[in-house]
């Protein structure tokens, strides 16, 4: 073994923290943010990256398909978020004809009710946890076996490196403010979906290629099978990590361990 590749959610981090936590403090200061002249330049980017993704949801209800997708965000027929088409000063923007415009809030509330892994929402939410973190309101949050473990393998020579669906930066503010400190120096790389999908084989060849290591000697942990079945097609070992409050999964004959403690290098 060379490398190991972390999931977050539910292998190095509870998966409470997430969901009652972070995705909560993004959403009630979602509009706030949004607001403020001062994020003006940050917003820049993201906005044109959510109006990308908007576009291409709303294009098969604009072609009279019906809308792209349920939620309670409908695309087309002049109903944006139910708010009857409304275009916020936050970075809305008429569009071509009636009903076609794009409210920024509107849609980033509609991807986090869907959950949906969009690398324009994961920007935004890892934006507004920065400030977070920055302010003292929030604080990474491990499992006690984590810091251990991470000093442990770089100790033997192993690169460790994390691959999640929240950007970078917010992967970084997680490790970064822990209360074992700061391990974000004990991670050689940060990887998140600008690299592929993470239940696309594709993405995990290309991992193990950013870390010059065979995919046959990178180990991937994480508490979701379909990661480790795409993992495990792209040739990399893998285990399906079980913790407090994950969700079941199908074992697909994974190993399955509950501490990084039992991982032996």
């Amino acid at each position: 073994m060379q490398a190991i590749v972390l999931d977050i959610e539910g292998t190095t981090t509870p998966i409470s923290f997430v969901y009652d936590v972070l995705f909560p403090f993004a959403r009630q200061r979602l509009s706030a943010y949004l607001a403020d002249p001062d994020n003006a330049v940050a917003l820049r980017e993201i906005l044109s990256r959510l109006r990308e993704e908007w576009a291409a949801d709303h294009a098969p209800a604009a072609a009279g398909r019906g809308p792209a997708e349920a939620g309670h965000y409908v695309l087309g027929g002049g109903d944006v978020g139910g708010r009857g088409g409304d275009v916020r000063g936050s970075g809305g923007d008429g569009g071509e004809g009636d009903g076609d415009v794009f409210d920024a809030q509107a849609y980033v509330e509609w991807l986090m009710d869907l959950d949906r892994k969009s690398p324009a929402l994961k920007l935004l939410q890892g934006r507004i946890w920065e400030e977070g973190y920055r302010r003292g309101d929030l604080r990474g949050d491990v499992f006690a076996d984590v810091a251990p473990a991470l000093r442990r393998w770089r100790e033997a020579g192993l690169d460790v490196a994390i691959y999640s669906s929240g950007s970078e930066l917010a992967q970084r503010l997680l490790f970064g403010t822990t209360t074992e400190g700061d391990l974000t120096p004990l991670i050689v790389r940060f990887f998140d979906t600008a690299v592929g999908a993470k239940q696309t084989p594709d993405s995990y060849q290309r991992i193990a290629g950013e870390l010059r290591c065979s995919p046959g000697r990178l180990l991937f942990v994480s508490d979701v099978t379909p990661e480790l079945d795409a993992a495990k097609a792209a040739g990399c070992q893998t285990l399906l990590c079980v913790r407090p409050g994950n969700r079941p999964q199908p074992s697909h004959g994974f190993r399955t361990i509950q501490s990084l403690d039992e991982i032996v290098v």
